[in-house]
């Protein structure tokens, strides 16, 4: 596998969200911990991240949650305005970014009806997919829905592009982000300084041959709710840059609220939309675009072979 391809799924896989590397034996990618435990051993401390004396405690997630958020594909000033960013970016102007919308839904609670793990989560892109993939035209609605661990990637009839799969099998051991998964990640004191200092930011900050990639959370610092927890702000990660023009991406949490998910509108759409046997999802390698430079031939897709 090509390594700009492999930057790419690192950051999917940690958003759901992106990996290093895949097994030859399918999809099932190195993730920090995040996701899987694929990788992780007692020479790299089980990819936990080691936290320093006077470091924050690390939040975490409730056992159940749902909520929206606006996102930011950052195309210009990023270098000298990283995230995490307000809501709107502040240190940015409208011209530097689009803006979209979408939902998450989380609950730990889930059990799949086939046993293979626990929790659930649903992140919802309207009208515009997540610009991870080398993929030109990004508008339509897409979701990612993890299902004990088993990942699936879904697509709708009102605007899925020509001949894509209504569902696809993105990992068959990719499950939620556990309500501790902060830990695999790095506190960042430098971005930590964002938003006058109100939030707690953790961060990948890796070096490849294509350039720098990100991958981040922040939390507020202050803590709010009954048990106290601190609430989310943002998601920030590295897009693709060759095709998708999407450097810097930034997923804004609005809304946040201890609720469970209503499964008619979430997981159920798993089981109504998928076959049996899902297609493998080829996202991060698409075919070449068709002559007019817009439109992937999807139904062309076919397995990779390891």
């Amino acid at each position: 596998m090509k390594t700009s391809i492999l930057n790419r799924l690192l950051l999917l896989i940690l958003l759901f969200s992106p990996p290093l590397f895949a097994q030859d034996s399918g999809a099932v990618y190195f993730t920090m911990g995040v996701h899987n435990t694929e990788g992780c051993n007692e020479q790299n401390g089980n990819c936990i991240a080691k936290r320093a004396p006077g470091d924050p405690s690390d939040p975490f997630f409730p056992a159940f949650w749902i909520s929206d958020w606006t996102m930011y594909r950052v195309m210009h000033n990023y270098e000298k305005n990283p995230p995490p960013y307000s809501n709107p970016p502040s240190t940015l102007t409208p011209a530097d970014y689009t803006v979209s919308r979408g939902t998450s839904y989380y609950d730990t609670t889930y059990i799949p009806a086939d046993g293979d793990g626990f929790g659930a989560m649903m992140e919802h892109y309207e009208k515009y997919c997540l610009p991870i993939f080398p993929i030109k035209n990004n508008n339509y609605t897409c979701s990612f829905v993890s299902l004990g661990n088993k990942a699936y990637f879904l697509t709708y009839p009102q605007d899925r592009p020509k001949d894509m799969p209504a569902c696809c099998m993105f990992s068959p051991m990719n499950h939620p982000p556990r309500q501790d998964f902060i830990q695999h990640l790095p506190y960042s004191a430098e971005r930590s300084q964002n938003l006058d200092a109100s939030v707690q930011a953790y961060a990948l900050d890796l070096q490849s041959p294509q350039g720098p990639i990100l991958f981040g959370y922040a939390f507020y610092k202050k803590m709010t709710g009954q048990p106290p927890y601190r609430q989310p702000q943002s998601f920030f990660f590295s897009g693709d840059t060759s095709v998708a023009n999407a450097p810097i991406v930034s997923q804004n949490y609005t809304n946040f609220r201890i609720a469970k998910p209503d499964p008619a509108q979430t997981w159920a759409q798993v089981a109504a939309m998928c076959p049996a046997n899902p297609p493998p999802c080829q996202l991060f390698e698409p075919p070449a675009s068709q002559s007019n430079g817009q439109k992937a031939q999807w139904n062309k897709l076919m397995q990779r072979k390891p």
